[in-house]
């Protein structure tokens, strides 16, 4: 976990994306989850992701790793990485897949791996 990073015009970001998008993106994801039927283990494991990169969390949605802060992208990506082992291998799985899932592909936006938002 380190300082907050910036963009090429001086702006926040988190990961690879501007604040303002990692906000929208958990704000419009919280509303699905709002509804009686929205809210599943990858909605869920989604919304925990994005907090997490806002630096809104305690500890790391998959590994539990302790923190103080937004985490850099280093952090993010390990974490995302971390996602894909569990993922890739039950019986390394603690958590549920779908969570897992909902978590990597938040993780995986935010850094830049992915175009698709969860």
């Amino acid at each position: 976990m380190t300082t907050q990073q910036t963009g090429p015009h001086g702006d926040e970001h988190v990961g690879t994306r501007p604040r303002s998008q990692v906000e929208e993106a958990f704000r419009a994801l919280e509303a699905v989850a709002a509804a009686p039927s929205g809210q599943t283990q990858l909605s869920r494991g989604a919304m925990t992701g994005y907090l997490w990169a806002l630096g809104r969390g305690d500890v790391a949605p998959v590994t539990g790793a302790a923190g103080q802060g937004a985490p850099d992208l280093s952090a993010l990506t390990a974490e995302a990485d971390a996602a894909t082992v569990q993922l890739e291998d039950a019986t390394r799985r603690t958590i549920p897949r779908d969570y897992i899932q909902g978590v990597h592909a938040a993780l995986a936006w935010v850094c830049g791996h992915s175009d698709e938002r969860p």
